[in-house]
């Protein structure tokens, strides 16, 4: 990655100079009057063609403009080199406040200054309105600065201007375009999502038929769902994205199940974590979950909504104001969710808890049952690995036969008994300690030994 981050740093020192130098002519246009307007347009563009570094890689896939590259630069610079934007803290000496037409806030820890849309309108606009109008482009929703979530400009308070609001460059390029390392978000309360992975293999998933059929038609919709959407005609009448219901009992393997679909298709899986997301304030959640899916969209991720019910229920009757939230905070991630270009997969232990109106949202819906009597003896068999091994009396046909118990709930069984045996120092599982381990399974879900 040193490489990498070397082509970016060299880039980055030509993008300093050349702003540098349109600092100094914005100067002599608007406070010296010494040259014209027209000379920015005339300031040489350090060019790299035949540059390979992400900097330069990103300008020319995008065929950037001067303007573009300014506006690049100028949310990077708070982060490669703040000290360049010293000079927009100047005083207007005849106020003794800073210049307006600078922009920039500052903050809270940061020293220096962030630029804001007006300090971009200053360096490339000046006071020609015309120009000022065409640049608000760059800040549109269509723009592929915001499609690409490579920048943005953050919403301003209540009743301020559009372009007093902070520049923003993305986490994701900030590291493409410094380290050049890819950058996995950070699980916390500006990303409540968390990424999950498994060292399992589909040999170890064990599931019916039906819902195997299921899982590789969702792996045929991530192999070549974009090319039927984009390619065809017939994708003018398909919805983007593709959404998928998992139900069933807990330890089914559904959350397996999503993790092996990444693993195979190389693609990152990221759990939302609905305890973060969900708040009691109103406007919170409709918050948190846009941060999931802004930074989710454009890239090759699945979106895991584990217990989705708590966030997917019925809705209810509006007999008060906190019911009419909560029904907009449903229907709000509907449209979110509708919106999504990639594969979500939400989850739940009860199918009838999630509110009717989700399933004609569904491509699929795919029903996990606990395993019947050939797998479960599978899962009994083949779960030691080779590594252990049963004692004689034990008979795993008869338990297989006489305890209805989940894939997990099995693998929690012999995690108990092998545990038995590094204390013997043995490798022998005893059907003493499979009893014991049966007995804690059932208490845990509420059950005697009997039932």
């Amino acid at each position: 990655m040193s490489l990498i981050s070397d082509s970016n740093a060299k880039c980055l020192e030509q993008e300093l100079k050349w702003f540098q130098e349109l600092w100094l002519l914005r100067g002599k246009i608007t406070f010296e009057l010494s040259e014209e307007e027209s000379v920015i347009d005339q300031l040489k563009i350090p060019e790299y063609s035949a540059d390979s570094s992400n900097y330069a890689r990103l300008i020319t896939e995008n065929m950037m403009t001067m303007e573009e590259r300014l506006v690049l630069l100028l949310a990077l610079i708070p982060h490669v080199k703040p000290a360049q934007l010293d000079i927009l803290q100047i005083k207007n000496q005849n106020f003794d406040v800073p210049f307006t037409e600078f922009g920039g806030i500052k903050g809270e820890k940061h020293r220096g200054l962030l630029p804001t849309g007006e300090t971009v309108m200053f360096l490339l606009t000046g006071t020609d309105l015309k120009k000022r109008f065409k640049l608000q482009e760059v800040f549109e929703r269509d723009h592929f600065f915001y499609r690409k979530n490579i920048l943005s400009l953050e919403s301003p308070n209540s009743g301020e201007p559009f372009l007093s609001g902070i520049l923003r460059i993305s986490k994701e390029y900030l590291t493409y375009l410094t380290t050049g390392n890819v950058f996995v978000p950070k699980f916390d309360t500006d990303f409540p999502a968390k990424k999950i992975e498994t060292t399992q293999d589909w040999s170890d998933l064990v599931i019916n038929e039906s819902v195997m059929q299921g899982v590789l038609e969702i792996k045929d919709w991530l192999q070549h769902g974009d090319r039927l959407k984009n390619d065809f005609k017939f994708g003018r009448r398909i919805k983007p994205g593709f959404k998928v219901l998992f139900t069933g009992p807990p330890g089914t393997g559904k959350t397996l199940t999503v993790s092996l679909l990444g693993k195979s298709c190389q693609m990152d899986v990221f759990r939302v974590d609905l305890s973060m997301v969900v708040s009691k304030y109103i406007g919170e959640t409709e918050k948190n979950l846009s941060k999931v899916f802004d930074l989710a969209e454009n890239k090759n991720w699945i979106l895991f909504f584990d217990e989705a019910d708590s966030l997917f229920g019925k809705r209810s009757q509006t007999s008060d104001s906190h019911d009419r939230y909560a029904n907009q905070e449903v229907s709000f991630l509907l449209q979110r969710i509708e919106d999504f270009k990639g594969l979500v997969i939400l989850c739940s232990n009860f199918k009838n808890n999630i509110d009717e109106a989700f399933f004609r949202r569904f491509q699929m819906v795919l029903d996990f049952d606990l395993p019947n009597y050939e797998q479960r003896l599978r899962l009994w068999i083949t779960a030691l690995q080779g590594e252990f091994k049963y004692h004689p009396k034990v008979d795993l046909e008869a338990l297989a036969e006489k305890y209805e118990l989940s894939a997990a709930s099995i693998i929690n069984v012999l995690h108990y008994c092998l545990l038995k045996c590094m204390v013997r120092n043995d490798f022998i599982v005893q059907m003493e300690d499979l009893n014991n381990g049966i007995r804690i399974e059932k208490v845990k879900e509420g059950k005697s030994l009997i039932s």
